[in-house]
């Protein structure tokens, strides 16, 4: 059993959500503002969230970017009837952990809801990963090089960790893409090179080659050396 945030502001929608959650054993809390909503995320121990993208008082987007700012993890599925793959890259760019497209089939929402929790909930994000002077600590969400602090934005952290955790591998696009975002994109998008570039950007020191090696027509592996 988890404890739910449901953010809809459309009643039709969000009994469906609601619905399907506790048919599945959740208790869930339901808000129809995307103000009340960051506020209820902000100060009560939820384990995931729904969360609409088009809401009265706070956009969806304005809200998971709140949330991220102030280093909350919640798990957080985004819904919208705002489809193309341009709006599904805005979604998880803000922060969200997946992006469901209206209309949904209530057992698929509940779902990908179960598989954020597993996420959550998986011994290996106890852990603190180490791989030189490069320091990730999974419980506080924090990144330090050579005892440095390194501010991640939300995806780029998850970006990293999924490269450390199999470095020295050559992870394909494809493969990024389903196990960080959480679903299969085109491989063509630039959103992989957006969030390496600012990896890049943030980890990389001028004595030393970048970590994050580009491995051509493969993808981009991590390196442990």
């Amino acid at each position: 059993m988890a404890r739910i945030l449901v953010i809809e502001d459309d009643p039709a929608t969000a009994d469906h959500i609601v619905a399907s959650l506790q048919a599945h054993g959740h208790v869930t809390t339901h808000v129809a503002d995307g103000a009340l909503g960051l506020e209820r995320a902000t100060r009560e121990p939820f384990d995931a969230a729904t969360l609409d993208r088009m809401l009265p008082g706070c956009d969806g987007l304005s809200v998971v970017e709140a949330l991220r700012a102030r280093r909350i993890s919640l798990p957080v599925l985004m819904i919208s009837a705002l489809g193309d793959v341009d709006e599904r890259i805005a979604g998880l760019r803000a922060g969200g952990d997946d992006y469901l497209v209206k209309p949904f089939a209530p057992e698929e929402m509940a779902m990908r809801i179960e598989v954020l929790l597993r996420r959550r909930e998986d011994p290996a994000n106890t852990a603190t990963l180490q791989v030189g002077d490069l320091v990730i600590d999974l419980l506080r969400r924090e990144v330090t090089v050579a005892g440095q602090p390194v501010r991640l934005l939300h995806m780029e952290f998850r970006l990293l960790e999924f490269l450390v955790r199999h470095a020295g591998e050559t992870l394909s696009r494809r493969i990024i893409f389903e196990q960080v975002w959480g679903y299969y994109f085109d491989p063509g998008a630039n959103l992989i090179n957006v969030h390496i570039a600012r990896l890049r950007k943030k980890l990389d020191r001028p004595d030393r080659p970048s970590a994050i090696v580009t491995v051509k027509g493969e993808g981009y592996r991590f390196d442990a050396d």
